[in-house]
């Protein structure tokens, strides 16, 4: 029972009950202890098991705990289920379409019938929806998007979801004793924003001792096929695995096989073609002779190119930039020195500054800026200009205590339908790091999105451009702007372009990184963090950053603290 799944049975529990018109507070308390559930770094199962008090944990409450104990020991709860025989089954999932929440999944449950996304999406086509009072033809044309969106992501997982599922197999295979050597390969290994199936490569001196070994597995909910070279199997989750069997001399070409692109390994074979060579998943081959197999390194030396990082195949001029002995040194991890957007409980964020701090702190950064919400975000308890000042001056205060690290007074100001700026020039003048971010009316033209980010970007007022396509994968569409021009107006006003780290946005995406960076804006990755654990979410934007061809010249927060200062003149 990995976490996703927990959070997806209290999110349920919430939902259900919101399309009920259950208490407001009640619905809010499953909705954030899911957000905690899915956001958190520790394995709930193994706190469970080892009798920890789940009370403890931010937004978890002693009912919630109760529930989560009954989850993990019987893979669902009697609250779901006797919400479930009052509802229909497949309601939930209306809400997860963009723009209808529980109480309009309430409401076109009540006045059309509708209890699936399919029943949805054939009343809309149909322009039954448009008759509702408050959705009309704008609200309709919306819906049929959004059930667009999120059939083009079922059976995709986020980042953060993929990660469960590879350590669940990791401490599993990590104790199979036959196993020699295994590694995860195929669209995870080259770090996409989504995954779908996971690739497992295995070495194995007794494959059938080593089927039987790996097949124990408890993740394991069923065998869809077994081999002598592969076993297929469905996690719990319904999540697909294969597990191939390779020896070792041709280990390092089954990773680079399946590790792909498709694109990418058709340009190596080709280049293997032209010198009457044979590129596949056991080797690099002569006629009958292998060249090279062992190792990546030695495949692609072979073939005289420098080794190409995993999160550049995706034949987007990496072997010619190869050739040219041009690849860029990718950011790492070990790069980053800070962050700069954290979010607290003054707004939506379930901890203190002083957690929030000591978190950053206790993972060797040398910054953290606390950017809680503009008073645009009421869902979220945004701040007006009285309540940011004072909010500020706690940070200060949070700061003068922690002088090991710089907990910088920030924002996260919302940009306006015209391009003004969610709190007064003179407020946003006494902060540290400001962000301006968009959150509302994202219908806008493309034009007149352009103007209003273009606006706020020459306010002379930000410093950062944050989650600057506004997406949400598999949930909400990018807004739709001239990104040429936005990000030349970010270069010329030495506005720094987010990459916002949750696995839910990794935003800016990797093609548009590029992009950005051709027109010379710098960047900087945010973990948007709404607990210490989502600090870890850093990784994530890490790897948009390298499939962005980003080093760590282009990411602001790789610099000291002493350098930010410099930067931002507070010196």
């Amino acid at each position: 029972m990995e976490n996703k799944r927990i959070a997806d049975i209290l999110a349920e529990i919430g939902d259900l009950l919101e399309i009920e018109g259950a208490n407001a507070f009640r619905v809010r308390a499953y909705q954030a202890a899911a957000r905690s559930v899915r956001d958190m770094s520790q394995r709930l199962a193994d706190l469970v098991d080892a009798g920890e008090d789940l009370s403890e944990l931010p937004a978890i409450g002693e009912s919630t705990a109760e529930k989560i104990v009954e989850i993990v020991e019987t893979e669902t709860c009697e609250r779901l289920e006797e919400l479930r025989r009052r509802l229909p089954r497949a309601l939930p999932e209306v809400v997860h379409v963009e723009g209808i929440g529980p109480k309009k999944a309430a409401r076109l449950h009540e006045e059309l019938g509708i209890d699936s996304v399919d029943d949805l999406a054939a009343a809309a086509e149909a322009g039954e929806v448009r008759e509702l009072e408050g959705f009309g033809r704008r609200s309709e044309a919306k819906i049929l998007e959004g059930i667009e969106t999120l059939r083009r992501s079922t059976g995709r997982m986020l980042r953060n979801e993929a990660d469960e599922h590879v350590e669940s197999l990791r401490r599993h295979l990590e104790s199979c004793r036959s196993v020699h050597r295994w590694e995860v390969a195929g669209s995870y290994r080259r770090g996409k924003e989504t995954v779908g199936d996971l690739d497992v490569l295995v070495h194995a001196e007794d494959r059938e001792r080593a089927s039987e070994e790996i097949l124990a597995a408890d993740v394991i909910d069923d065998v869809a096929s077994r081999g002598d070279e592969r076993i297929t199997v469905h996690l719990a989750s319904g999540v697909q695995v294969d597990v191939r069997f390779f020896e070792p001399e041709a280990f390092g070409a089954a990773l680079l096989y399946f590790t792909g692109s498709k694109d990418h390994n058709i340009a190596l074979r080709r280049m293997a073609q032209e010198r009457d060579w044979k590129l596949n998943e056991y080797g690099l081959f002569e006629a009958d002779r292998r060249l090279a197999g062992a190792d990546e390194e030695a495949i692609y030396r072979k073939l005289d190119l420098p080794w190409i990082a995993p999160e550049l195949r995706e034949d987007r001029g990496e072997i010619e930039a190869a050739r040219r002995d041009e690849l860029p040194s990718l950011l790492s991890l070990d790069d980053i020195r800070g962050d700069l957007h954290a979010h607290t409980d003054a707004t939506d964020g379930l901890q203190s500054i002083d957690e929030m701090a000591a978190a950053a702190r206790d993972r060797g950064w040398e910054y953290l800026a606390i950017t809680d919400h503009s008073q645009r975000v009421r869902v979220a308890g945004g701040l007006d200009d009285e309540a940011c000042l004072a909010h500020a001056a706690r940070i200060r205060e949070v700061d003068a205590a922690h002088p090991d690290i710089w907990v910088l007074a920030g924002i996260e100001v919302d940009i306006l339908e015209h391009g003004d700026l969610d709190l007064a020039a003179e407020t946003l003048a006494e902060l540290d790091w400001v962000v301006a971010s968009i959150h509302y009316h994202r219908e806008l033209g493309e034009q007149a999105m352009t103007d209003r980010i273009v606006r706020a970007v020459e306010s002379g007022l930000v410093h950062a451009l944050g989650h600057p396509l506004g997406r949400m994968l598999g949930a909400r569409e990018p807004l739709r702007f001239d990104t040429e021009r936005v990000f030349a107006a970010c270069a010329a006003s030495g506005v720094c372009v987010e990459i916002d780290a949750q696995p839910e946005r990794l935003d800016l995406p990797d093609t548009h990184c590029r992009q950005a960076r051709q027109a010379g804006a710098t960047f900087v990755i945010g973990t948007d963090a709404h607990r210490a654990d989502n600090l870890d979410f850093m990784a994530y934007g890490v790897q948009v950053a390298r499939r962005g061809w980003l080093g760590k010249d282009d990411v602001v927060n790789t610099g000291s603290a002493a350098a930010l200062r410099r930067r931002l003149g507070r010196g």
